[in-house]
């Protein structure tokens, strides 16, 4: 078999300029397309969508451009021209008309959630239907389990929110996605979930969820900002990594099918090591406020919002990630036709 050579003889690999010229594969959109290493795909994308109680309800959320929260029927329009932009899955969160101490519409089974579920597996079977599982949106206080006092109770948080995905999972949810980073979630769910003969239900784990300043628009979007104090004691320090890879290990270790980076933008990194250290699917949550940085720059004329946005969506798929949760997934998916 014949060896190449690495060396300067007979070969260029060594070699500097004029030989070697990095700007002749750039020279046009057909041969830099043709060396593209990191090619996005509108089925690379998730689409959040938030669905409130009523009908005709279109409530645009004054932080993010372009989002609203939608009542179910309009919820299966936006889902029909999802659909048709070629994005195959959609996140639900859900805005309860009432909200008490222990979140009981999270897991009622004419929670919000549960009743956009059915709509939308009856309208549109082959769309897949992702859930997210906490109690933020359904509590009173905010917090994303119960209280003892100011604290969050995490054992006896795990019981309600395994019975919310079960819920979902009843409802015709394709995948639930707990985001409450208490400490065993994956299991508790994995373990309800099997004896309810729901063994076949992926889990897609918010496994390294850090506690962000870029999540502002999106509390204002789910109605889900904590009535005092902050999330600090559950959701994990920005300056870590070792911390989210132990995360991430735990939660596959429990069961989880696909695991999630969440933010995106600033935890590139984080998304590079999870993704060299599992094999499974790796999903990054392009968080609300990333996507309203961007829409704020490009509307007061700062950037170009589509270079700008496809950039930052090459980037979080070029750290490894399989699958991108995105606000711009609509957006995104136009300009690569």
């Amino acid at each position: 078999m014949e060896t190449l050579d690495y060396g300067t003889r007979g070969s260029t690999a060594g070699a500097s300029f004029p030989a070697v010229r990095m700007r002749r594969l750039r020279s046009s959109e057909a041969l830099r397309a043709m060396v593209r290493e990191t090619v996005l795909r509108p089925e690379d994308f998730i689409y959040p969508l938030f669905v409130c109680e009523g009908e005709g309800v279109r409530r645009p959320v004054g932080s993010m451009p372009g989002v609203s929260q939608l009542s179910v029927d309009q919820t299966l329009a936006e889902v029909e021209e999802v659909l048709a932009l070629g994005i195959r899955g959609v996140l639900l969160f859900g805005i309860p008309d009432a909200k008490d101490e222990i979140g009981t519409g999270a897991y009622a089974g004419d929670g919000i959630v549960q009743r956009a579920v059915r709509e939308l597996k009856a309208h549109y079977p082959d769309l897949l239907v992702i859930t997210d599982v906490c109690l933020c949106e359904y509590t009173s206080h905010g917090h994303c389990g119960v209280l003892h006092g100011s604290d969050v109770a995490n054992d006896e948080s795990l019981e309600l929110v395994s019975r919310a995905a079960l819920s979902h999972a009843e409802a015709g949810a394709d995948i639930v996605a707990p985001s409450n980073m208490m400490d065993g979630t994956v299991r508790s769910i994995r373990t309800l979930l099997d004896e309810r003969g729901f063994s076949s239900t992926p889990i897609m784990a918010y496994a390294a969820k850090y506690a962000s300043g870029f999540y502002g628009p999106f509390r204002e979007a789910a109605e889900s900002a904590p009535a005092f104090g902050d999330r600090r004691s559950y959701q994990m320090d920005p300056a870590n990594v070792r911390e989210a890879l132990r995360e991430v290990a735990l939660d596959v270790e429990e069961g989880a099918d696909i695991v999630m980076v969440k933010p995106a933008l600033a935890y590139l990194d984080v998304i590079a090591r999870v993704r060299d250290a599992v094999r499974l699917p790796v999903a990054a949550y392009n968080v609300s406020g990333e996507y309203a940085m961007i829409k704020a720059a490009a509307q007061n004329g700062w950037l170009d919002e589509r270079r700008a946005a496809l950039e930052t969506l090459t980037g979080i798929k070029r750290a490894g990630a399989d699958i991108i949760i995105t606000y711009h997934a609509k957006d995104a998916a136009r300009w690569l036709s």
